[in-house]
């Protein structure tokens, strides 16, 4: 039972996660990357400098250290020279004090001495520690840097489908329903062109009739009529033109041709 809650439960966390992908902003969730990116880089350098500034203290202590240790060398190195002056001078009092401070002071020695093994032992470590934190922080810093850049290159990527997938949607929409009422524009085109080409085929059985050959002459002929008819007028009023009598005996030999045919 337990078993199977589990399964379910990893189910349904999957099943929510591929929805939560699928609806979200490719562009908000690169910015988050981006965000948590630069916090981890952030967390890492003040982690990093925790352990230099553990280095530097502890080298601090080891340098304080052989200091005192030098001072604690000479003053122990002092006070057995004070002793031997003391026994050549036959002060026995003074030989024995001096032997006693020579003697704190080489116990001291060995404390210092020890210390700074340690200390030596802790500023070894820490400085790989150290070094192996700068090295993070440097390599994190250019997985950074690769991450901004592609970042640009990724927002300019996502513009670019962006537009694609709008232009792919209005090509779409140019070839399908958008209502059960509306044709497609396929379908519009089509009925339009069927009708062009029907109205065109028509245009040219009328041209090729005999009705369509007797409108052109009559036109012919009314537009002939016309221009003596125009002569005419021109010749009334003096104005002279030399299309005038090519129009006047166009209309007598067309009289003549009635009277004939009567």
């Amino acid at each position: 039972m337990i078993k199977l809650a589990q399964r379910w439960w990893k189910y349904l966390t999957a099943k929510m996660t591929g929805s939560f992908n699928e609806m979200a902003d490719p562009k908000v969730q690169l910015e988050q990357a981006i965000a948590e990116s630069q916090d981890n880089h952030r967390r890492l350098k003040e982690q990093a400098a925790s352990v230099i500034a553990q280095q530097k203290q502890t080298e601090m202590q080891l340098n304080r250290a052989l200091e005192d240790l030098e001072k604690v060398n000479k003053n122990a190195r002092q006070a057995v020279l004070m002793a031997e002056e003391a026994s050549n001078a036959g002060d026995e009092a003074k030989v024995l004090q001096y032997t006693q401070a020579a003697e704190s002071f080489a116990d001291r020695m060995i404390v210092l001495e020890d210390e700074v093994q340690g200390l030596k032992s802790l500023h070894l470590n820490a400085s790989e520690a150290s070094d192996k934190a700068k090295t993070a922080v440097r390599q994190n810093s250019v997985n950074l840097q690769a991450k901004l850049s592609e970042k640009q290159k990724l927002l300019g990527q996502l513009d670019q489908a962006k537009m694609q997938e709008q232009v792919n949607k209005a090509m779409d929409q140019l070839n399908e329903n958008v209502g059960q009422e509306s044709p497609s524009f396929t379908e519009i085109r089509d009925k339009i062109e069927a009708r062009h080409a029907q109205a065109k085929g028509a245009a040219e059985l009328s041209e090729d009739s005999v009705e369509g050959r007797m409108a052109e002459v009559e036109a012919a002929s009314r537009n002939m009529e016309a221009q003596g008819r125009l002569a005419e007028i021109k010749a009334q009023l003096g104005i002279d033109t030399g299309a005038a009598p090519a129009a006047q005996d166009f209309g007598d030999t067309a009289a003549e041709g009635t009277v004939a045919e009567g």
